[in-house]
């Protein structure tokens, strides 16, 4: 798909009440499962308003007048670690920045043609050049990357699970965390939010 079929995603103009999109690393892990339900709890207990969640893989759409991501993203890994008993690591964006994220081509159509699978890894922060190019090591002839600001994108032309590279092996090489979702899940979540 090339930039100019891409799709368009514009968020919606409320520039008095921030709406964030939280996007949750394993929050069902090991057999624990939380439902949306519960989740959607969680959330609202920290006193955001207008509650959702988007598929069953942690991914939560709130209002909050807070502007200070990053003591956001502190309080709900907080929240959620005090209430749950393990932690759950959380990257956030505003709905500007998914619609961003969302509307991103960041490779050829010959190139998605010939991929299995497109994945879109959120970031905490940018990565710095050393990180970035410890990261980039990681390439096989099977999997690409594209790293732009806080996400990462990552083409594999055989299916994830039969790729050489896990999560793990990228989160070791990052030295930090990192939550994956199919670029068809961001789409979906990106337009559910514009829809707002």
């Amino acid at each position: 798909m090339t930039s100019s079929t891409w799709p368009s995603f514009t968020a919606s103009a409320r520039p008095s009440v921030p709406r964030y999109i939280a996007l949750l690393r394993a929050v069902n892990v090991g057999g624990r499962i939380v439902t949306m339900d519960v989740l959607r709890g969680l959330f609202e207990e920290l006193g955001f308003t207008k509650v959702t969640t988007f598929i069953a893989s942690g991914n939560v759409i709130f209002e909050t007048s807070s502007k200070a991501e990053d003591a956001l993203r502190k309080k709900i890994e907080a929240h959620l670690r005090a209430s749950l008993g393990y932690e759950v690591a959380t990257f956030l964006r505003t709905d500007a920045e998914l619609a961003e994220v969302a509307a991103r081509a960041p490779f050829t159509e010959s190139e998605l043609k010939a991929a299995a699978s497109l994945n879109v890894g959120f970031l905490e922060a940018p990565l710095d050049v050393e990180t970035g190019r410890a990261l980039m090591a990681l390439k096989t002839p099977d999997d690409e990357f594209r790293l732009h600001d806080r996400e990462l994108h990552w083409l594999s032309r055989v299916k994830q699970n039969e790729s050489k590279l896990t999560n793990v092996r990228i989160e070791k090489a990052i030295g930090g965390k990192i939550t994956f979702r199919g670029v068809n899940s961001v789409r979906r979540l990106a337009a559910k939010v514009a829809a707002k």
